[in-house]
């Protein structure tokens, strides 16, 4: 699902940063920027002025400006009614630009907010892309514990009770960081991109059970708490009978990919045992994982020995 973002929670959330202020329109504050068909999938959310393909937010800085003076009263007219047929969701004026009467009528006519900033026009074009490229992504809630393990987002998934929170508990004592504990949320910020972070109520907290809920930070410090990462692999921990122990490929382990957001994202399989050691089996597992993304492949090193080794006998 996607999140709804109206232009008064944009204004809030950038107002400090941008220095953003109201000119008109603020009745119209509540709107959301997405509504369902009302733009062409392929349209920016954000961007320099443009009438052939509007943006729903159009920035005006000092080269926008400078084309629109030049522009004869007749063309200039017929530009400002381009502009407001595409039914922009607001208008950034930059640099603190003066606003032309004509364009301050037609915002007024057409029910468009007008905001303003002092700061230049690719500064606003940068923070909004990247604000609006997370607040607008697919969103979805995965249920598991959120790590950053060497550097990678590994995502901990398994049935209830079988120790994702304990194991999650043990590999922040050894150095690695929590992000999320029970539920993390992830936003596909690009094709292959999922980023996790942690729903707000449950940040920083992990529930251990005989511990109850415990403060990670308080305890373990800052370091031990990541506000993000991009999911890279996920560790599932699954109880298995003899049976499906035995049906376990023991060369190349078990292996899969998992969709999330139409996203394959890898995933490995740990069988959960008395007596093994988790925390060494995904610090490992990780470590593996990293190792096949530069294209190393334990299990096809030791199959080529093996053949070398039956080729090579009398």
């Amino acid at each position: 699902m996607t999140k709804e973002v109206t232009l008064l929670s944009l204004f809030e959330a950038l107002r400090g940063k941008l220095s953003l202020e109201w000119v008109c329109g603020s009745e119209q504050a509540e709107s959301p920027l997405r509504e369902s068909g009302e733009e062409p999938p392929n349209q920016a959310w954000v961007g320099n002025l443009n009438l052939i393909h509007p943006n729903r937010i159009q920035i005006i800085g000092r080269p926008e400006a400078i084309y629109l003076a030049d522009l004869s009263t007749i063309l200039y007219r017929d530009a400002l009614q381009q502009l407001f047929t595409a039914k922009p969701a607001a208008i950034l004026i930059a640099n603190q630009l003066e606003i032309d009467a004509d364009l301050l009528t037609q915002a007024t006519k057409n029910a468009t907010p007008i905001l303003r900033s002092p700061l230049a026009d690719n500064e606003l074009l940068y923070e909004l892309h990247y604000h609006l490229t997370n607040a607008l992504a697919e969103h979805q809630a995965v249920h598991g514990v959120f790590m950053e393990v060497m550097g990678l987002g590994v995502l901990i998934t398994g049935g209830a009770g079988i120790g994702k929170s304990e194991l999650a508990l043990e590999l922040i004592a050894r150095g690695h960081r929590l992000i999320a504990d029970d539920m993390a949320e992830f936003a596909r910020i690009a094709p292959d991109i999922l980023d996790g972070s942690c729903p707000p109520v449950l940040s920083e907290f992990l529930e251990v059970r005989g511990l109850g809920v415990i403060n990670i930070r308080a305890i373990f410090g800052d370091a031990s708490i990541k506000h993000n990462k991009y999911l890279r692999l996920i560790i599932h921990l699954e109880r298995m009978n003899r049976e499906a122990l035995a049906n376990m490929d023991r060369l190349r382990g078990s292996y899969s990919m998992r969709r999330i957001l139409t996203v394959e994202v890898p995933q490995i399989t740990i069988p959960v045992a008395p007596g093994r050691s988790l925390a060494t089996l995904v610090e490992v597992a990780v470590r593996n994982h990293l190792l096949r993304l530069k294209g190393y492949d334990a299990s096809e090193e030791f199959a080529r020995r093996q053949q070398r080794r039956i080729e090579s006998a009398p």
